[in-house]
């Protein structure tokens, strides 16, 4: 019998991939903190909204959790306990510590179900199409358990080790989104001051060596002054954080990970921390809408 999964968490990511479990023929039941959006895509998708967290676990073999923070994790986690019954298995695919991770996963193993962390990678655009980076960390045999539920919304599964490792490869992917984000900002306005024509050089360069996901899907809408996420600036805000602590636990300097907190910091101040992270590039003076702002 197919495996019956929970989702909770129904936002930019989650949604999307609970439409894709229910294509699958997967999804039993969702819940969402603001039941309204739980109730919506109830309604959408032919199947009951839970009640409660509890009441989700009570129904499901496989719950899915893609949430904000690291107290939101362990919070639900709380609320699950109650109805969690032996042998769920609970994913998590939200970016939060590997301390939160194990953390989480002892509580449900304690309550006799088996927990994996498995952040995503891949954006609105991966989560539409099934098509996410998945991480896991956790057990191997429980991956391969509850591979096919993964496989409905992610391209690339791999497993990455213990539990906590999922998010600590999700870690250095956010410290990679933050170079890549710094570098396409910078060279955009430096093909700008050259008076290039930027539609033609993010074509060009995007077919070689320095070609990439984010100039590719970002670039085009940047340049014209559009920051629709996406991926939230003030959610790499707080992944950054994540990496920063871990980094510092870790003895390693990230000195990129430093300038790029600093400045997200300053346009979540001016009012731009539900833009995309290409809003970054409002920070060099280029972005259209936003020419009299100071260089850099």
């Amino acid at each position: 019998m197919p495996l019956k999964s929970g989702f909770i968490g129904l936002g930019a990511m989650g949604a999307p991939m609970a439409r894709n479990l229910a294509r699958a023929g997967l999804l039993e039941t969702v819940w969402n903190r603001t039941l309204d959006k739980a109730e919506q895509l109830a309604a959408e998708l032919g199947i009951d909204a839970a009640e409660t967290p509890a009441d989700l676990a009570r129904r499901c073999d496989v719950i899915q959790l893609c949430v904000s923070a690291d107290g939101d994790v362990l919070e639900v986690i709380d609320a699950l306990l109650p109805g969690l019954r032996p042998g769920t298995v609970v994913i998590d695919h939200s970016t939060v510590g590997s301390e939160t991770a194990r953390s989480a996963a002892a509580k449900v193993r304690a309550a006799g179900g088996d927990f994996l962390d498995a952040p995503v990678s891949g954006g609105v655009e991966g989560a539409r199409a099934g098509t996410l980076a998945i991480m896991v960390g956790g057990d191997p045999e429980t991956l391969e358990k509850i591979r096919p539920v993964l496989a409905t919304v992610g391209g690339r599964i791999a497993h990455m080790g213990e539990t906590g490792t999922g998010q600590a490869t999700k870690a250095v992917n956010q410290v990679l989104c933050a170079g890549i984000n710094q570098a396409v900002c910078e060279a955009l306005t430096f093909g700008r001051a050259l008076g290039l024509d930027l539609d033609r050089v993010i074509d060009v360069v995007s077919q070689g060596a320095a070609g990439n996901w984010f100039l590719e899907k970002r670039g085009p809408t940047m340049i014209r002054g559009v920051f629709q996420p996406g991926f939230k600036l003030a959610l790499h805000h707080k992944d950054l954080t994540i990496c920063r602590e871990m980094a510092r636990r870790a003895g390693v300097p990230v000195a990129l990970v430093e300038r790029t907190l600093a400045d997200y910091e300053r346009l979540m101040a001016e009012g731009h921390g539900d833009e995309d992270i290409s809003a970054l590039l409002r920070l060099s003076g280029d972005a259209p809408t936003d020419r009299d702002r100071p260089s850099r």
